[in-house]
Order: C-alpha cells, then sequence, then structure tokens
C-alpha cells in the first residue's frame, strides 16, 4: 500500500493557484498561457479535485484514528476558518475596490466586481454575506468549497467503503443537475450560484475516490493493458478539445472543425453547472497528467518546490492572489494597460504568494516542537 505522500498533489494545487490568479486579471498576457485557453476546463477543476484528494486523505485519517465524531469536528472547524477567510476576504476586498474606483474615472470599478448589490442595498447585502448569498466577482470559490467541505461526513464514510457507490450517486445526481438545473438559490441578476455545487460536487468526489484508489495495491497486467488504452482515447479527446479551443479565436478555423450540428450539441459549455464535454476533460486530463509526470527529480528542483510550497498553503496563498488580482488590474489600467505593465504586475503576484507561502512556512517551522517527525498512517480502505 503506498503510504508516501504525493508531492505532485501540493505542484499542482501550487500551480492552480498562479493560474486562478492569472485568470483573474482581465487583460493579463499570462492569461494566455493558463489551461482554459487550449481545452474546456480550467485551473478551477484542478482546485476543487485536489481539495477533494486531500481532504478525503486528511480527514479519513482522523476519522479511522480518533472517531467519526472527532473527524465531523474537524471538519466543521475547517469549515468555520473557510467561512471566516470568506467574511474577512471580502471586506478586505471591497475596501480596495471602492478605493479604486476613487482613482480611476475611466471605468466603473464597483460594477465590473459585482457590487453595485451593496452599494444599493448594504443592510441587505449583509446578511446574504453571512448566507453566503452575496459574492462579487473572484468571491466564487470559497462558499463552494465550504459547501463542499460540509458534505464530507456524509460522503467520506462511503468513499472509505464502497468508492464505486459513491461516485455512482455523485454521478446520478450530477445527471439530475444537468436534466433539471437544480442549482443553490442566488442574488439577481443571475439568481443562482456561479459555481452550482450540485454538480460540481462530482469533481470533489472524483479527487477524494482517487485518493482512495492511490492507497490501494498496484494494479495486475490486465488492468494496466486497459489503462494503456484509456490512455490513448484520454490523449485524444484532450487534442480535439485543444483544437476547438484554439479555434475560438480564428472563427474560419471553428468553422471548419466544429460543424453547425456538432455546435448545438456541445455549445454553451457551461462553467456554472460543469458542462459534460468540460468534465469529461477534465477526467482525460486528470488521468493522463500522472501518467506523464510520474514522480522523480524534477519535484526536487527549485521551482517544484516553490510551487508545492504554496501548494501546503493553498488557503492563504488563494486569499491573497484574490486580493492581488483586482490591484493588477487597476495598476495595469493606471499604465495603460500596457505590456510591460502586464507582465510586472502578473510576475510580481505570484513572487509575492510565493513569499507567502514561504513566511507560512517559516513560522510554521519556528513554532514546531522540536522531535522526530511521525509516518504519516495509511488511510484504511475496504476492497471494493
Amino acid at each position: 500500500m503506498n503510504t508516501g505522500r504525493d508531492h505532485r498533489i501540493d505542484f499542482f494545487r501550487g500551480l492552480a493557484l498562479i493560474f486562478i490568479f492569472w485568470d483573474h486579471i482581465p487583460q493579463n498576457v499570462l492569461g494566455l498561457i493558463t489551461p482554459r485557453n487550449v481545452g474546456f476546463s480550467d485551473a478551477a477543476e484542478i482546485f476543487v479535485f485536489l481539495a477533494g484528494y486531500a481532504s478525503v486523505l486528511a480527514y479519513g485519517r482522523v476519522m479511522q484514528r480518533d472517531g467519526y465524531l472527532v473527524g465531523c469536528l474537524r471538519v466543521l472547524r475547517r469549515a468555520w476558518v473557510l467561512y471566516v477567510a470568506h467574511i474577512f476576504l471580502l471586506a478586505v476586498l471591497m475596501g480596495i475596490v471602492f478605493t479604486a474606483n476613487d482613482h480611476i474615472e475611466t471605468r466603473n470599478i464597483s460594477q465590473e466586481m459585482g457590487l453595485d448589490y451593496f452599494l444599493a442595498n448594504p443592510q441587505q447585502a449583509l446578511i446574504d454575506e453571512l448566507l453566503l448569498r452575496f459574492k462579487p466577482n473572484l468571491m466564487d470559490p470559497l462558499p463552494l468549497y465550504i459547501v463542499l467541505l460540509l458534505s464530507l461526513p456524509v460522503v467520506l464514510p462511503l468513499l472509505l467503503r464502497r468508492v464505486d457507490v459513491a461516485v455512482g450517486l455523485s454521478l446520478l445526481l450530477y445527471v439530475l443537475v444537468q436534466a433539471f438545473g437544480w442549482n443553490f438559490n442566488g442574488l439577481p441578476p443571475d439568481g443562482k450560484w456561479y459555481f452550482n455545487p450540485l454538480a460540481w460536487q462530482v469533481i470533489f468526489v472524483l479527487g477524494g475516490a482517487a485518493a482512495v484508489m492511490a492507497q490501494r495495491e498496484p494494479t495486475t497486467t490486465q488492468a494496466q493493458r486497459r489503462r494503456g488504452a484509456l490512455f490513448f482515447v484520454s490523449m485524444a479527446y484532450l487534442a480535439v478539445c485543444a483544437l476547438v479551443a484554439l479555434s475560438w479565436k480564428w472563427q474560419p478555423l471553428h468553422d471548419a472543425l466544429v460543424p453547425e450540428s456538432v455546435a448545438q450539441l456541445i455549445y454553451p459549455i457551461s462553467k456554472t453547472d460543469l458542462s459534460p464535454v468540460r468534465l469529461l476533460h477534465f477526467m482525460a486530463l486528470a488521468y493522463c497528467v500522472p501518467l506523464l509526470l510520474a514522480r522523480g527529480p524534477w519535484l526536487q528542483t527549485w521551482p517544484a518546490q516553490q510551487l508545492c510550497r504554496m501548494g501546503r498553503y493553498s488557503l492563504e496563498v488563494f486569499c491573497l492572489g484574490v486580493l492581488l488580482a483586482p490591484l493588477a488590474d487597476f495598476t495595469n489600467s493606471l499604465n495603460g494597460d500596457t505590456l510591460a505593465a502586464s507582465l510586472f504586475t502578473a510576475l510580481l503576484g505570484v513572487v509575492l504568494m510565493a513569499l507567502l507561502a514561504l513566511w507560512l512556512d517559516f513560522n510554521k517551522r519556528l513554532n514546531a516542537p522540536q522531535k522526530a517527525p511521525a509516518a504519516a498512517a495509511p488511510l484504511t480502505v475496504t476492497p471494493t
């Protein structure tokens, strides 16, 4: 059974944080190299999938070691930390936006960030903020994560005992959402959550299922052959998705690649309800990348270690990225949205995020008791 820590999880989580930051800066040149430009899914799926993976590993061990009740309390405590972080982050973000709005006369920053509702209904907006209903731009991921984490006491025991049943029920709920349009109630104009938790739960559960499967014994030769065939099919689908995504920037190529009958079938590729072609794209990506990037010396290189450190402190780094993205946008606007300004702010933001992770890691080591680290207990799963 594999009991070692897979540092690729931290690496890809840190990489996803950078991609999310770049994607949140309008007209950012480095945003052209993020996953959303070469496929149907983007860094949001990576972040939610790895959140499910890490949550099952962490709280699964707690429940097995200390009992179900203690595990639930730990989950609730983490959800409370996320909730407080969301409220605090929103307050700071509004302060930044309102300050910038007074200095940038060519744009209505408050309207762009979705804060007009707060200005028109401050008292009700505060209530909706506490109920996770008021979510301006950039603030959607944390409420989604809170809801998914609160589902863990129900999902986790089933994942540990019957991973096939857990994934099957999750997929069934996803299909029902696609069929009936279920979603959480939100504020106008859409009246629903931008990240529909009832649809995005499938990414979270698949991440947890991947964590459970990673703890099992190596697969047989026959299973490895099936894996090779699935890898080929997945890579072919990723290549087709990349061509389609790249054709969005050149209409003649898009018309040649995507006939009208196919376009009616796949469009719109909804991010809110996690469109099926979007889900399939991410599943193919999540299947192929670990096979292409096996554990090895590359994880010990300096850039990989910085990304791994950012991934280990994902909440703090994500919150900083949410605040840095509008600051970068405002700075670019004040400097005429030049290429130099765009590159400078995008790279400076990554440096600041890496420095925050470095400080948090140093502070943790400084306060840690001086004793030999204990090996993490393996996660016990019931064979299906």
